[in-house]
């Protein structure tokens, strides 16, 4: 047989972390290729070379091209692949995962589907984001109740701080323009902030759909998780960048970019993997773990086997 034509893709285990990538890069009207580890980004400006290992999620927006060896550096690499649409409102497909385990997709899944369990992780990211308080007797309406008041109270701090005039969120999915510069600066903030969860998320090996707190929607887990750092991170960079009183056309552009450093600063992939394996596993996993490449097959209950093996019934005499 003959050998397979160029570079052998890399061992996961040779990839540099999750935790260690950059949160992500947006591209836009330019032509993606690869020249060896790099992925190469062509416009009318010239070219720039980006290591694939090191990127967390390329977000690729309107007018980007991609070739068959950029995508497939990108996903040899574990970088995941994002497509959105204009301002980065939208999100259409995203690539596979860097995660070779089940491990945590399943514990999601048993505890999204057992309402004691759901409620508990639901109290652990309301508990996240209250600290110094109790919320283990909080039923869900009560802490929707907090959650709203406190997110009401960042708007209004958010607006006296930056000198920005507010009068509420206005956000409509068919009209991006027709929204006010705060509310624009907003929209562009939390997408950009979805982005890079969404990234983190299906990194992990975890269903997007599967939400704790959200429900209903491909994205549930993702708004749970975003919901952690929104008003940390994306409700002051979104009031900031609408006080400085930009041309309206330039403010989406500017609010992805001052996001790209806010991201950076709070290291927020590092904090999103931490968060995820605390809600659902309760311990941090190893890197081993995260990557291990293991099939097993279910023997009922809560007991596996190893995979590769022909079983016969003397292997099982109950």
């Amino acid at each position: 047989m003959k050998p397979i034509p160029g570079m052998p893709p890399a061992h996961s285990s040779e990839l540099s972390r999750v935790q260690d990538r950059l949160t992500f890069v947006y591209l836009e009207r330019c032509t993606i290729h690869r020249d060896g580890n790099a992925i190469t980004v062509t416009d009318e400006r010239g070219v720039i070379h980006i290591p694939a290992a090191t990127i967390g999620a390329v977000m690729l927006g309107p007018g980007t091209r991609i070739t068959h060896q950029g995508m497939m550096l990108l996903a040899d690499s574990g970088a995941t692949s994002v497509w959105v649409g204009e301002h980065g409102v939208r999100y259409y497909a995203h690539g596979r995962p860097l995660a070779t385990t089940s491990r945590l997709l399943e514990a999601q899944a048993a505890k999204m589907t057992n309402q004691s369990s759901r409620l508990a992780v639901a109290r652990k990211m309301y508990a996240m984001r209250f600290p110094g308080e109790d919320v283990s007797g909080l039923t869900m309406q009560q802490l929707r109740g907090r959650e709203g008041a406190r997110v009401k109270r960042a708007y209004r701090e958010a607006a006296d701080t930056s000198g920005t005039e507010w009068t509420r969120r206005d956000y409509r999915p068919d009209d991006f323009a027709a929204s006010d510069a705060v509310n624009q600066a907003l929209t562009a903030a939390t997408s950009c902030l979805y982005g890079v969860v969404h990234a983190a998320v299906v990194a992990l090996g975890c269903s997007p759909g599967l939400g704790f707190v959200h429900t209903g929607q491909a994205r549930s887990f993702v708004f749970d998780i975003a919901d952690l750092y929104k008003v940390e991170v994306a409700v002051p960079v979104a009031f900031q960048c609408a006080a400085e009183d930009l041309p309206i056309d330039e403010l989406p552009a500017h609010v992805r970019r001052r996001m790209r450093d806010a991201l950076r600063e709070s290291k927020l992939i590092t904090r999103c993997v931490r968060d995820i394996q605390a809600l659902l596993l309760d311990v941090e996993l190893e890197e081993e773990q995260l990557l291990a490449d293991v099939v097993e097959l279910w023997d009922g209950g809560s007991r596996r086997v190893a995979s590769g093996t022909s079983y016969d019934e003397a292997d099982f005499p109950w």
